[in-house]
């Protein structure tokens, strides 16, 4: 059985760690900080340890990023 296919639902709230995260709270997806879209937990692969956030894509991820350094 694959964990992540738990059959939960609604918004998952999860602890990111370098290279992997660990789920607080159970559900079938989390949000896209950048995008605000939802991301399938089995689809999540781009996250901030840091900023505790994830994001759907490799753009969502560097746009975020770009953001943030402008804001210093």
């Amino acid at each position: 059985m694959n964990l992540l296919d738990n059959g939960f639902s609604g918004l998952a709230e999860l602890e990111y760690g370098a290279g992997e995260f660990m789920v607080i709270r159970p559900g079938a997806h989390v949000l896209c900080a950048e995008t605000g879209r939802q991301i399938p937990l089995h689809n999540l692969a781009y996250w901030s340890v840091e900023l505790q956030e994830a994001y759907i894509d490799a753009d969502a991820a560097t746009t975020r990023w770009k953001t943030l350094q402008s804001d210093k």
